[in-house]
């Protein structure tokens, strides 16, 4: 996988991620990384600029890009054996690449324990997801599931109560989030799928007061994730 920028290139040095190749634009000038490099002795490619931006699929990516391992996702059998865990965050068919991001960032300041995706018809951990969460992901947990349904299932044979987010629900602000929480956030312009919101124990929504009545997706996993975080 290619990550770029500096902002994840120094997160990802920090962080004993596998690093395979550092590309480097010919005139990079970064005394602080360029030190991080060299003490792992990773292998470094000089190259020109126009060809660092065609790999970098011309976006910013600030000099610098880094060859890594794939990301390694976890098992819900991760998450059965957690017994310290109480904060769940499940992504139903999340598409874009930068609300990932975004919920990662999220996720990672509120200390949430570990946040769900599908395998299929959803956004994987790409080089976008790495950049837009500026290095957080390397401090969340994600685990990839098969069958969201069924994970659910599981998720409350443990004890967790299912919360799903929703334009018609209950306020969020009127729940007790004590308990195991699993918050599941739904697809940008869907919502969450039939079968996964008639699994919810509880359907939960933010009060909307203008003429919009819906949020992004990032921004209304926010707003309900640092509420659920007052009770833990």
């Amino acid at each position: 996988m290619l990550v770029y920028g500096k902002n994840v290139v120094n997160e990802i040095l920090n962080n004993g991620v596998k690093v395979y190749k550092v590309f480097l634009e010919n005139n990079f000038k970064d005394d602080e990384l360029l030190e991080k490099i060299n003490k792992l002795n990773l292998k470094k490619f000089h190259i020109d600029k126009n060809k660092l931006d065609k790999m970098c699929n011309n976006t910013s990516n600030q000099g610098i890009a880094l060859d890594i391992e794939e990301y390694k996702y976890l098992d819900i059998k991760d998450i059965e054996n957690d017994d310290k865990s109480n904060f769940i965050v499940m992504l139903d068919s999340i598409e874009d690449p930068h609300n990932f991001g975004a919920i990662i960032r999220t996720c990672e300041s509120a200390k949430v324990d570990y946040i769900i995706i599908p395998k299929n018809r959803s956004v994987s951990v790409n080089s976008t997801v790495y950049k837009t969460s500026v290095g957080a992901i390397n401090g969340v947990k994600i685990c990839e599931v098969t069958n969201l349904n069924n994970t659910i299932k599981k998720l409350k044979d443990i004890g967790y109560w299912i919360y799903g987010a929703d334009m018609k629900g209950k306020n969020y602000r009127d729940i007790d989030y004590s308990g195991k929480t699993c918050l599941v956030i739904g697809n940008e312009g869907h919502g969450m799928k039939h079968l996964v919101h008639e699994s919810c124990d509880e359907i939960v929504s933010i009060p909307m007061r203008g003429k919009i009545n819906s949020l992004n997706a990032s921004v209304a996993a926010g707003i309900i994730i640092y509420e659920i975080v007052k009770y833990k």
